[in-house]
């Protein structure tokens, strides 16, 4: 399995040690300071969506876990509208990638819709 399937594929669930901190010092010697970073989330209720709304008008791209959620549920669907208007307020994107992740992004970022390598 590739490291983008384990990231964003599947439907096991994750913990902080499935991650494992890369040693950059072996590529480069001078390091900025990240203007973006990319959140991995779980969302399993409304409380959820607070950090992830914070991160992504912080403009930081999240992706949330929700399998939690049931998909016939109306909690979910205004879940996902509130999702929807933060992406539109910052004039970000969001995309639904199965049944289990949604990508929520800032200002200036947009998420492709086509598989790299087709």
């Amino acid at each position: 399995m590739g490291l983008m399937s384990k990231i964003l594929g599947g439907q096991q669930s994750r913990t902080t040690e499935d991650y494992v901190e890369l040693d950059l010092d072996d590529v480069t010697e001078e390091t900025g300071e990240a203007t973006m970073q990319v959140h991995v989330a779980e969302i399993d209720g409304q409380p959820s969506l607070i950090d992830i709304k914070d991160a992504v008008y912080d403009g930081d791209v999240v992706i949330a876990d929700v399998t939690r959620l049931r998909t016939k549920d109306s909690t979910t669907e205004h879940i996902i509208d509130e999702l929807r208007q933060v992406a539109r307020e910052v004039d970000g994107d969001i995309v639904q990638k199965g049944d289990d992740q949604i990508i929520v992004t800032p200002t200036g970022v947009r998420v492709g819709r086509e598989k790299l390598g087709k």
